[in-house]
């Protein structure tokens, strides 16, 4: 029986730590997770989600802006998130409308696909 989900990852270039960091844990303030001594040699990093972790590992040579493959992040003020991304001026796109949220979604500085959504 699958009980839930325990973390997910997206990856971003190698080398590209820092910048990954003054994007997820500086823009989005999500704080970062020390991730085990075992697992520190690979690059990436770890963050704290809510009660779950997002795992950015390191991978070079992948198209993230041809994929599909996204994380969406549920706020509860959708205005003020749009509007902080939009002054980094990052794009905004419009997400097609499903019942009982409100969305958009960007790509972050690396090509990954993000949503942000709100329950209405």
């Amino acid at each position: 029986m699958i009980k839930g989900v325990h973390h997910v990852q997206i990856t971003i270039p190698k080398g590209a730590e820092e910048e990954g960091k003054q994007f997820y844990c500086g823009l989005l303030a999500l704080p970062e997770k020390t991730k085990p001594e075992a697992l520190r040699g690979r690059g990436g990093f770890w963050l704290e989600v809510g009660d779950r972790d997002v795992h950015v590992g390191t991978e070079s040579g992948f198209d993230r802006y041809s994929t599909k493959g996204h994380i969406a992040y549920q706020v509860d003020d959708l205005a003020y998130w749009k509007k902080l991304l939009e002054k980094q001026q990052i794009e905004i796109v419009e997400a097609v409308p499903i019942p009982g949220f409100d969305r958009f979604e960007f790509r972050d500085p690396f090509g990954n696909r993000v949503e942000m959504i709100q329950p209405m």
